[in-house]
């Protein structure tokens, strides 16, 4: 596997990185220690510019090659925050945290991007400049469009962007990607209902919210089997069901939370439309009522073709064509990065994870083997795109 050779050097160092990060995880904005560790280690590489507080607590960091007369620049970005899981992977450098662990491999991610940016700091064997992004609160904060918000293409003068995620699964030395819809708008639905409370003995004396919300579960499903084409992908998930505080009382409110999840926006607008209907009618038909609050999250990521083409040329220079998936289904998983790519063209790859736990789960845990084929792709990415004169 041709990895850059430097990395073999490297690979203990930047596991040490991933590994400390991991036993200290911190969730969505609140990553001032690894945000703070980011900035001491790019600042140690010899950065041209090091900029923290970047949507809140992001780091950015620009190295300027040996020549700037391509004027390119290009983004590279990592995600830095985990999530509130409790840990069970038993790992020596497993979490220090009670309820919170990097269960997504963010701390994998953060670490090979800083390996690059040692790596392209000390030979800057490219003609333009490279903008390192270190992204808080990927992880349901849109820590990603905190960072657009706050100027940041602007201001460093992205003209590209790019992003990587492992896949557990997916053996180490592969690459999957796809051009156009890679990933799928994650939005937030609360459903609150009023009914009225009554003795569990004398249910004809209330409204049920236990009853009208079960009712609303199971007509949420027709929107995925019957409102949408068969070969259209949408995801409608109830999660959470919070009624009642005792057993012999039937209780006045209840809350359901849920995620809706579609890859192209006629499906999304017609699936709001639709819930707004089923939890409206659904709850006056028993008598309740019921609010619907839709939050609109992460839009669809969307690889521009030419750089998801570009992308997967540079993964195959590394591993080999036979080791690139072109045109990988879909995934109704989200993605924050899907804002970068709203803002600027650019692409998104996951890279295999060898086989893991999958992704969210409490034994999840990131392979240190993936370090050298991750810190070659954004190594020759750069080189790639913006050739040595």
């Amino acid at each position: 596997m041709p990895t850059v050779n430097r990395f073999a050097e490297l690979a203990d160092e930047i596991t040490e990185w991933r590994r400390d990060i991991h036993a200290n995880p911190e969730l969505q904005y609140d990553v001032h220690r690894t945000a703070a560790l980011v900035a001491e280690k790019l600042t140690a590489f010899g950065l041209d510019e090091v900029v923290p507080g970047i949507g809140r607590t992001g780091v950015v960091g620009v190295i300027r090659g040996r020549s700037n007369a391509s004027g390119k620049v290009v983004g590279l970005r990592a995600d830095m925050d985990a999530l509130p899981i409790e840990e069970a992977t038993g790992k020596p450098y497993a979490s220090t945290v009670p309820g919170k662990m990097h269960a997504c491999g963010h701390d994998g991610h953060t670490a090979m991007l800083l390996g690059a940016a040692k790596y392209l700091s000390e030979t800057r064997n490219f003609d333009g400049t490279v903008v390192v992004i270190f992204q808080p609160a990927e992880e349901g904060g849109a820590g990603a469009k905190a960072m657009i918000d706050d100027g940041m293409m602007e201001r460093f003068g992205i003209q590209e962007v790019y992003g990587m995620h492992n896949m557990p699964g997916a053996p180490v030395g592969t690459f999957a990607i796809r051009p156009g819809a890679l990933m799928a708008a994650a939005d937030r639905i609360t459903i609150d209902i009023e009914g009225k409370g009554c003795h569990a003995a004398k249910p004809h004396e209330g409204i049920d919210t236990i009853l009208v919300g079960s009712q609303i579960v199971n007509a949420l499903q027709s929107i995925a089997s019957r409102n949408t084409d068969p070969l259209e992908s949408m995801v409608v998930s109830i999660t959470m069901f919070n009624a009642g505080f005792t057993d012999n009382v039937i209780p006045q409110q209840a809350r359901l939370r849920g995620t809706v999840r579609t890859l192209v926006p006629e499906l999304r607008d017609m699936a709001e439309e639709r819930i707004r209907r089923i939890v409206e009618l659904t709850a006056e038909a028993y008598g309740a009522t019921a609010t619907l609050h839709y939050s609109r999250d992460y839009p669809v990521t969307v690889n521009n073709a030419e750089k998801a083409a570009f992308a997967a040329s540079v993964a195959a220079s590394i591993v080999g064509e036979a080791n690139v998936e072109t045109n990988v289904p879909p995934t109704m998983g989200g993605e924050d990065f899907s804002f970068m790519l709203e803002a600027r063209p650019g692409a998104f790859i996951f890279a295999g994870n060898g086989d893991s736990a999958s992704l969210h789960h409490p034994a999840y845990d990131f392979n240190d083997d993936l370090i050298p084929v991750g810190c070659s792709y954004w190594v020759k990415l750069v080189e790639t795109a913006m050739p040595a004169a």
